[in-house]
């Protein structure tokens, strides 16, 4: 009997490792290669008008990175858009799931409704809020100024100073909406009989939240965080669009481009982009384990 159980085992885990095959063979060429190529590159003094002519420089360019103030002020720059908008954005689509959550005529239109932001692509956020944005003809100022708000046109992107704050902004308006869909299928799974014999017994809906619904969405807030954490320390879309020319607002993406595209200079650009790639190796290391106390200590 475990002669044959044993067999299953060993065939069951050969046909899943020949399902997965395609899709592994893929990711290695579409992600492998080029990432190898990168590593390559970051090694040498390439040049994007002559790819064939490398010359290695052993980790040359990475002592010129950690001596590089505008780098630094790039991964400053990414650190400040993730420490603000993730956890907003999370405060902000849990109180929208929380509502969604509820019957209420037209909850269904509605949901259609909030994830409209996230729907259109981050190019076209960025140009019509760049167009919103302007202090010129944009129609944000327009509307402060006949509030009687502000007395005269905000630079809310030529600003070195509120040009980060308006991509962090406009970051949160897009993305919240995922953060919402995440938070929402996650209330959506827990036991609906906790929150009626709450209701019932007449506990307040804060004490609910507190003491039911926060505890039970802990693994999904988490890992929705971690999601969105990875995504917006690769930041380059929106950042490239709305603040291109300012070196004030880049991020370690948009860094990376400038020297790869913009410069030519591929081996810098390629170490510039391995270090972005070791900092979200170092997050996933940093939050695999504390996820996994998490649902430890949920259980």
């Amino acid at each position: 009997m475990k002669r044959s159980m044993r067999s299953i085992n060993k065939q069951s885990e050969l046909s899943n490792w020949i399902f997965l095959a395609p899709c592994l063979l893929v990711l290695g060429v579409c992600a492998g290669w080029p990432l190898l190529r990168t590593i390559f590159f970051s090694f040498t003094d390439t040049a994007l008008d002559n790819l064939q002519k490398t010359n290695f420089v052993g980790m040359d360019n990475f002592i010129t990175l950690a001596r590089d103030q505008e780098w630094w002020n790039a991964v400053l720059n990414t650190f400040i858009v993730v420490i603000i908008s993730v956890p907003l954005e999370t405060f902000l689509g849990l109180i929208i799931a929380l509502i969604l959550h509820k019957n209420f005529r037209g909850r269904g239109w509605m949901r259609a409704i909030v994830l409209i932001p996230w729907t259109i692509p981050t190019i076209v956020s960025a140009r019509m809020w760049g167009w919103m944005l302007n202090d010129s003809y944009g129609i944000v100022n327009e509307l402060l100024l006949r509030l009687s708000i502000i007395d005269a046109p905000i630079p809310w992107i030529a600003s070195n100073t509120l040009s980060l704050l308006s991509i962090i902004l406009v970051d949160v308006w897009k993305t919240t909406p995922y953060m919402t869909l995440l938070l929402l299928a996650g209330l959506q799974s827990l036991p609906q009989n906790c929150f009626e014999a709450a209701e019932v017994d007449g506990i307040s809906f804060t004490r609910i939240l507190v003491k039911i619904i926060l505890p039970l969405m802990k693994p999904t807030i988490i890992v929705s965080m971690i999601f969105r954490t990875l995504d917006a320390i690769r930041i380059f879309d929106l950042v490239y669009v709305l603040s291109s020319s300012n070196s004030a607002t880049a991020t370690m993406s948009v860094y990376a481009r400038r020297h790869l595209v913009d410069y030519g200079d591929v081996g810098y650009g390629s170490a510039i982009a391995m270090a972005l790639l070791f900092f979200i190796v170092f997050l996933c290391i940093i939050y695999a384990p504390f996820y996994r106390k998490k649902l430890t200590s949920l259980d």
